[in-house]
């Protein structure tokens, strides 16, 4: 009997346009009426996940950073895993041979190095790649390009941000050239204290190995009193493949997943734009209400 529902964001609950339908959200409603506990598993930091659910009347927990913090149905804190701040230097110099973004993640700004215009140029780098079919001007007049510029804060060396004292959930690369990304992820590959992980074929994800999806939302819902074969998970990309690997009760890709992740997981349902969440949700309460009558 399935008691528990944990979904990843991006490709997976959320459609193309970074929203949740309709429709997925009235499958998830009906979800918790039967009395099944609803969680997100996203890559997004807390702040993040909310610029996609902060409308929305959704009830639920967070594990958010791949990890990195677990967060109640209050949003209250439960559980943090940062990184270690000379191990987030080690990589962050190991980087500086490769042209590419490094973007660190705290649990509410993103911090960056460089000037100020150096920094512009980033955020919209970055969001071309999230939002490929939007020109320039469309971006710099969206909700999540203003957001970004709110959140990123500048600093001019690692010194600097080493003496802001924050904690660093997530180290977060993003090119459009993946065979750079390949050669990055193979160079830190023989770090056994960092997991590296991506959400979408044109980023890469750094967290301590202790902030991966699967193994804290088995502690977690171990926490509350759940087993793992009480637990449904759903993903479509590599930093969920923690999840979908391990032996939770039902672990669902999306059509539109890596194959890597089809291949490990006991099902798949249909597409993040044909609504596989919802469809697999709605299957899974037919099944278990026939199982009670």
């Amino acid at each position: 009997m399935i008691k528990v529902i944990a979904s990843d964001m991006d490709g997976t609950l959320l459609g193309n346009d970074h929203r949740i339908a309709p429709q997925t959200l009235e499958a998830i409603y009906r979800a918790q009426d039967a009395g099944i506990r609803f969680m997100i598993a996203t890559g997004r930091n807390f702040r993040g996940a909310m610029t996609a659910l902060e409308e929305l009347d959704l009830t639920c927990d967070y594990l958010v950073g791949s990890g990195a913090e677990t967060r109640d149905p209050q949003r209250q804190v439960i559980s943090q895993v940062d990184m270690d701040r000379t191990l987030c230097e080690d990589i962050y110099r190991a980087l500086q041979k490769y042209p590419i973004s490094v973007i660190f993640c705290t649990d509410e700004h993103d911090y960056q190095i460089g000037t100020p215009e150096e920094i512009e140029k980033s955020m919209m780098v970055h969001l071309k790649l999230f939002f490929l079919n939007m020109s320039e001007q469309e971006i710099k007049n969206s909700a999540m390009y203003q957001d970004m510029k709110k959140k990123t804060r500048i600093v001019s060396s690692f010194q600097e941000l080493a003496e802001a004292n924050v904690p660093i959930y997530k180290i977060f690369l993003f090119a459009e050239d993946t065979e750079l990304l390949g050669e990055i992820e193979k160079d830190l590959s023989d770090n056994k204290n960092i997991a590296v992980a991506s959400s979408f074929a044109t980023n890469l994800e750094i967290t301590d190995i202790r902030a991966q999806k699967g193994p804290v939302l088995k502690e977690y819902i171990e926490s509350l009193g759940y087993t793992m074969d009480e637990v449904m998970v759903f993903g479509d990309s590599m930093n969920d493949y923690s999840m979908l690997a391990m032996n939770f009760g039902a672990t669902v890709a999306m059509e539109n997943a890596d194959e890597k992740i089809k291949a490990v997981s006991k099902y798949v349902t249909k597409s993040n734009e044909d609504f596989g969440v919802a469809y697999a949700i709605d299957e899974l309460l037919k099944r278990q209400t026939e199982q009670n009558r």
